[in-house]
């Protein structure tokens, strides 16, 4: 599998957010766990990027979560790591302690060991945290690991675009 730098539909996906997110005047964060960093580095793969991207959570253990995000020692402890509540939790925590109106969270098993019967190798929880409001949903992912965590990255950007507001026809970001 190519690396996601050479990814076409991830830079594809970062051209088309970028414009939105400079139209808005809004700045993204992302708090990442099982892609550990991989959609903070797609995004700031763009030239720049720091117009519009504010910094990226690298939380993968839950001391982490608890430490950077504020996530709540108790939610991980009641769902686990891999949930609505903490994920939920992550894209809050992410948009309080960075200067930024935008953020989407991603924590999950990305394999290959790991899983669960509740919470099998690809299942990955997503938030994004928007001036629109909260949003979160599961979603399951076949592959090895380098294929869940790169699916994780490319829905977790198609979702954000379709959460930010469009672009009117024929304008460019500023």
């Amino acid at each position: 599998m190519a690396p996601l730098s050479h990814d076409a539909e991830v830079a594809a996906l970062v051209d088309a957010l970028a414009p939105r997110l400079l139209a808005q005047g809004w700045m993204l964060a992302t708090a990442e766990s099982c892609t550990g960093g991989l959609i903070a580095a797609a995004c700031t793969e763009l030239a720049g990027s720091s117009t519009w991207f504010e910094r990226g959570f690298v939380t993968y253990s839950n001391a982490a979560k608890t430490d950077m995000l504020g996530v709540d020692k108790t939610l991980i402890a009641q769902h686990g790591a891999v949930s609505a509540p903490v994920v939920r939790a992550m894209a809050q925590g992410a948009v309080q302690h960075a200067n930024a109106m935008v953020a989407l969270a991603v924590t999950g098993v990305a394999g290959p060991g790991g899983g669960s019967a509740d919470k099998p190798v690809g299942t990955v929880w997503f938030a994004w945290a928007t001036p629109g409001g909260l949003q979160s949903e599961v979603q399951h992912f076949a592959g090895d690991r380098a294929a869940v965590r790169q699916a994780t990255v490319r829905h977790s950007l198609r979702r954000l675009l379709a959460l930010l507001p469009a672009l009117p026809a024929g304008a460019t970001a500023p």
